[in-house]
Parts: C-alpha cells; structure tokens; sequence
C-alpha cells in the first residue's frame, strides 16, 4: 500500500533526525572516544568481545563519517523530500551491507542494533509513494524531467 507523501515526508524527517542522535557523537575525536568506549561496552554486555582500540587515523575517518552524516541529517531535517529520502534510502542500504559483512565476520552482536534500523530506514523511505513530490517527477538521479522515481 503506497505511502501519502506527507507520510514519506515525515519518514524522511524522523530518519534524520535518528541519524543525527546516533552519530552525533562520532563527529569530533573526543566524543568518538567516549561512544567508541560504550558500543564496546554494550557489545560485552550482549556477550560478545571488547571492540579493538582505534588509532588516530581509524579515528579520522569515524569522525569523517560522522560529519557527513551529521550535515547530510541537518539538510533532510530541514527539506524532508522525497527525493533526499531516495537517496539516504541507497546509502541505508549500503551502509546495511557493510554492516553485516562486518557482522559476519566478527559475529559483533552490537551490529544488530544497527544493521535492523538501518536496513528498516531504508526499505521505508523506498516505500512506493502516492503522487509525486511538489507536481515534479524525477529521472534517475539528478534530472527532475522523467517519469522515473
């Protein structure tokens, strides 16, 4: 059953503002230290092993990451689109694969908390939507001409 695209809106809205809790603390050196040190802890708690340290060049790439997803949070939250929603759905499910590749090889029982909402944020911004956004309709990635999307 297609979504309303106020609904699809909402989702879009909501799954940043998810993002922006959750990564947060990745954007700077510091706090990643600090989340860094409680994932390890919660995936002790869930009976598995202690998470490896990272060192400063692990780190800046966590913090990277954490940057991006922060900025890419802000514009969703703030232009909750359709459009944006399609594209945070690809890279929802990319990160799930990688995710889960890394859950196979290490069997990390902490990923489980990520990879489900992940992999459910994106099957839910790819929801089929009722009507299209703003009387437009978009072609493939960039175009805003086609019947696509």
């Amino acid at each position: 059953m297609p979504l309303s695209l106020a609904a699809n809106r909402r989702i879009v809205r909501a799954s940043a503002i998810y993002d922006l809790l959750l990564t947060a603390a990745f954007a700077t050196p510091w706090t990643f230290a600090l989340a860094h040190g409680q994932i390890s802890s919660l995936n002790l708690a869930l009976g598995g092993a202690a998470l490896p340290g990272f060192t400063p060049f692990h780190m800046l790439f966590a913090c990277l990451m954490g940057s991006v997803v922060l900025v890419w949070s802000l514009l969703r939250i703030l232009e909750p689109t359709q459009r944006l929603g399609r594209f945070d759905g690809v890279a929802r499910f990319l990160f799930s694969l990688w995710m889960a590749w890394c859950l196979a090889l290490t069997g990390a029982p902490v990923l489980w908390l990520f990879v489900v909402p992940e992999f459910a944020w994106g099957v839910a911004q790819w929801w089929p939507v009722r009507g299209q956004e703003d009387g437009q309709r978009y072609n493939g990635v960039l175009s805003r001409t086609s019947q696509a999307c």
